[in-house]
């Protein structure tokens, strides 16, 4: 039927008491911890890759070989203030000076 030691035993639980709140310090811990996270793993390599880019795009010269976003490899025959001209095979091509990705691996040849 009804186990009559078992009322005792309820009877002894107490209702949970609710945990102490943490202080303030103790809430900003982990936003502030993430957000450092994500400066130095997002954002600082993502400027420094744009300010190395910009600077590859300011000191670009004829006779560098480049590689466009597109994948075209090619010389730069000629360097505007937004234009880039290149030459690639028998084509000439002119692009704009933010899709040149990089500077090829293979070694200049000297400026015409």
């Amino acid at each position: 039927m009804f186990d009559l030691n078992l009322i005792p035993m309820a009877m002894a639980q107490s209702a949970p008491t609710a945990a102490a709140q943490p202080s303030m310090l103790e809430m900003l811990i982990m936003p502030v911890g993430f957000l450092f996270i994500m400066y130095f793993l997002i954002i600082r390599p993502q400027a420094r890759k744009t300010r190395e880019h910009g600077e590859l795009l300011k000191n670009l010269k004829a006779g560098e070989e480049v590689i466009t976003t597109g994948g075209i490899i090619g010389r730069v025959k000629s360097v505007a203030d937004t234009f880039v001209t290149i030459e690639s095979g028998t084509a000439t091509l002119k692009v704009t000076k933010n899709n040149i990705a990089t500077l090829s691996k293979s070694t200049p040849a000297p400026a015409k």
